[in-house]
């Protein structure tokens, strides 16, 4: 009818019931404030400054372990002070951010894709196929996700070479971190695709011949993106933790090469010594982006199940 028409159209849109979530919430709001200023100076914030942590001739090792600038002994050029070969730690963390973001990002996006792919085709068809995908999904479940990743990283590594170029070392450290990240969105997706593939809509679909392809891209997958976007926001974080631990473990990003999880790595060799700085900023850090997009993901998850409201 017309009435149940204007109030559909009246229905708020996915983006303001997002916004209304984290307006509501004043945790979630400051983590949105956040997150959003961690995400801008990682994306501006080398541009702007005025070291260059990849230029050797913008850092000297006679500035080594400066500590910030507001403690005694500290160079007001450097407001979070140096590492251990005189980089500004401010710039050092600011290029970290962009490269473990950029990679979290990536990996947490490429198991979606596998795992939504692998969870619609085990739902739609089942038989032999939910059956061969699901096993996979028990296989990759009996090893921790970052047991598999340094499982994966160490075998790639051997077959590869270590004097691999740093794309390769990317691609390597992706396919680590996808191995084990697609699992939960297959078994997702997997329970609600065998649930809609009984719907009346999906049945007209096929009378009307169309293929299994179309019916699972064209009816079923939109029905079934909205607990995977939750899923995605709150697997950001943990991909995020995991390129910064594999990173701190040496089997990460190159050692040369500024990112969080090589940065508190470099750190955790001088707190003993004093020099606490080189990897309490960077944890700091981390521990406020991970928090950041765990606390928003939460509130996702409500905008789009009003019942799991506490």
């Amino acid at each position: 009818s017309a009435e149940t028409a204007e109030a559909q159209d009246a229905r708020p849109s996915f983006a303001v019931r997002i916004l209304r979530e984290v307006r509501e919430a004043p945790f979630a709001a400051a983590a949105f404030v956040v997150l959003a200023v961690l995400l801008g100076s990682a994306a501006f914030g080398p541009m702007l400054s005025p070291f260059d942590p990849y230029d050797p001739t913008t850092y000297d090792i006679v500035d080594a372990n400066f500590p910030p600038s507001w403690i005694d002994g500290g160079d007001p050029a450097h407001m979070l002070g140096t590492d251990d070969q005189g980089r500004d730690l401010l710039a050092l963390i600011l290029s970290g951010m962009r490269l473990s973001f950029l990679i979290g990002f990536a990996a947490a996006i490429l198991s979606m894709v596998l795992g939504v792919g692998a969870g619609l085709v085990a739902g739609y068809r089942g038989g032999w196929a939910d059956a061969l995908l699901m096993r996979l999904c028990d296989v990759a479940l009996t090893f921790p996700a970052l047991l598999a990743a340094l499982l994966f990283d160490g075998v790639m590594r051997a077959v590869v070479g270590e004097g691999a170029g740093t794309t390769t070392t990317y691609v390597v450290l992706l396919a680590a971190m996808t191995l084990t990240g697609w699992v939960p969105y297959a078994r997702t997706v997997r329970a609600l695709a065998k649930q809609k593939r009984g719907e009346d809509y999906v049945s007209a679909a096929r009378m009307m011949g169309e293929g299994a392809a179309t019916v699972m891209i064209r009816h079923v997958l939109p029905n079934v993106m909205g607990p995977v976007w939750v899923l995605l926001a709150m697997n950001v974080g943990g991909a995020v933790m995991t390129e910064a631990t594999l990173s701190f473990l040496g089997v990460g990003v190159p050692p040369t090469t500024p990112s969080l999880g090589t940065l508190i790595r470099i750190g955790s060799d001088y707190v003993l010594s004093g020099e606490w700085w080189i990897a309490f900023f960077p944890g700091s850090v981390l521990a406020l982006s991970v928090l950041s997009v765990n606390i928003l993901g939460d509130r996702l998850r409500d905008a789009l199940n009003p019942m799991l409201r506490r």
